[in-house]
């Protein structure tokens, strides 16, 4: 495979934010509110399923596979592991609480709507990208695009846990004075 050391940059670069997570989650013995968590599980998710997603077609390569089945099974384990992570994110308390707060603030800001709207359409776009792209690959519809396409589908989910950590930076409440 031609890319290989592309990919590989990717997982480094992927595990840099699953160390992050780590270190957010321990870095106190206090209790983290609800949003930390949430943001700090969703991006050690989306940065393990980056490094996963990266590693898996160079590992496939590795088995003398047609080029076409190398990205159609390294799709299937993407679209298998976005399924598994949103299902345990779902599960979580702090998901469920912190969806229901965002319905509610939503509400209460009957003025402008227009950040909200903004934020649904780009957390939709967003998604469908994400799990459309891997449908593509597996349907073998743009056979001539299939490498484009799945690196851009490791480079969006990524891009993810970037963007979940730029959440928890700017959720991070200023200590309390004693």
């Amino acid at each position: 495979m031609q890319h290989t050391e592309l990919f590989l940059s990717l997982a480094e670069i992927a595990g840099v934010f699953v160390g992050f997570g780590t270190l957010i989650a321990v870095r106190s013995a206090g209790v983290s509110g609800r949003i930390e968590v949430g943001y700090t599980r969703g991006m050690v998710s989306f940065g393990v399923l980056t490094a996963v997603a990266a590693l898996a077609p160079v590992t496939l390569s590795l088995y003398d596979l047609a080029e076409h089945q190398v990205w159609a099974l390294s799709s299937a384990v993407v679209l298998v592991g976005l399924v598994v992570f949103v299902a345990a994110q779902a599960r979580t308390a702090e998901y469920r609480a912190n969806l229901a707060a965002g319905i509610e603030a939503t509400r209460a800001r009957s003025r402008s709507r227009w950040p909200a709207v903004f934020d649904t359409v780009a957390s939709v776009s967003y998604m469908i990208a994400v799990v459309l792209a891997p449908i593509v690959i597996v349907l073998g519809v743009a056979p001539e695009l299939e490498t484009a396409l799945y690196f851009t589908v490791v480079v969006l989910i990524l891009l993810g846990a970037a963007w979940l950590l730029l959440e928890i930076v700017f959720s991070q409440r200023l200590p309390e004075s004693a």
